[in-house]
């Protein structure tokens, strides 16, 4: 909890929070809104800064209020592989209370980011007292398990180029687009692609390089513009 800034109190009411209405804690009813007012916390983080470690303790939940968070896990070498990503309105941190277990990844902030922090007791006591919070819960950790099960289908059937396709595209669909309608709306360096597709380095700066070449994409410095998204569609194989 040292590495954040603390804020003070969040500027809106949980209640009437932009992100609310798309959240897990939607269908909250005033009471409980009234115990989230009171006991979060409002922090913020510096692009690079950590939200918390792998196999470390949680005591909390975090709420993205505004902000892109990349979700990993490191294996025994110290190679990093992301197997999420957040953003606005997206809860990070949740298995691992519900689990009652440390955190199976790290969490850190790709860009600046505010976030809202619940303490665990508040989070067990709403999960306990509202069934609706907790079938959202439930919602996500399936989700969860689905990606999963797709990354390890993809790692193990499709070519390296056809995954870095699809994760141009999942970024899109993820982040969105600048106001050109071109450029990702996220910054990436080529290792943290690389770890989002599951490859090395060098495998992504090659594929990267022939997509320029033929015209599908432009890059400058850690942005993608898309040029042509059917050829991604077709390069992923999306359409069969």
């Amino acid at each position: 909890m040292n590495e954040f800034k603390n804020i003070g109190t969040c500027s809106n009411d949980c209640q009437h929070c932009p992100n609310c209405k798309v959240s897990v804690f939607s269908d909250l009813d005033q009471t409980d809104f009234n115990l989230l007012n009171a006991e979060k916390i409002t922090m913020q983080l510096n692009k690079g800064q950590s939200l918390f470690l792998q196999d470390t303790k949680p005591h909390g939940l975090y709420c993205i209020k505004k902000g892109k968070v990349k979700i990993y896990r490191r294996g025994s070498e110290g190679k990093e592989q992301i197997v999420r990503l957040a953003n606005d309105a997206d809860v990070v941190g949740y298995r691992a209370l519900i689990s009652d277990e440390n955190y199976h990844c790290g969490a850190t902030a790709l860009e600046e980011t505010t976030l809202c922090y619940i303490p665990k007791p508040i989070i067990h006591k709403l999960l306990d007292e509202n069934i609706g919070i907790y079938k959202k819960m439930v919602t996500l950790l399936a989700n969860d398990l689905k990606q999963a099960e797709n990354k390890l289908s993809d790692l193990a059937q499709k070519p390296v180029r056809e995954r870095v396709a699809e994760s141009i595209l999942i970024l899109k669909n993820k982040y969105g687009l600048e106001q050109d309608g071109q450029t990702l709306n996220v910054k990436l360096s080529r290792e943290e692609l690389a770890n989002i597709v599951g490859t090395a380095t060098e495998s992504l700066i090659r594929i990267l390089s022939d997509f320029k070449k033929e015209g599908i994409i432009e890059l400058e410095l850690k942005r993608i513009k898309i040029l042509d998204e059917d050829h991604l569609f077709h390069t992923a194989h999306l359409y069969d």
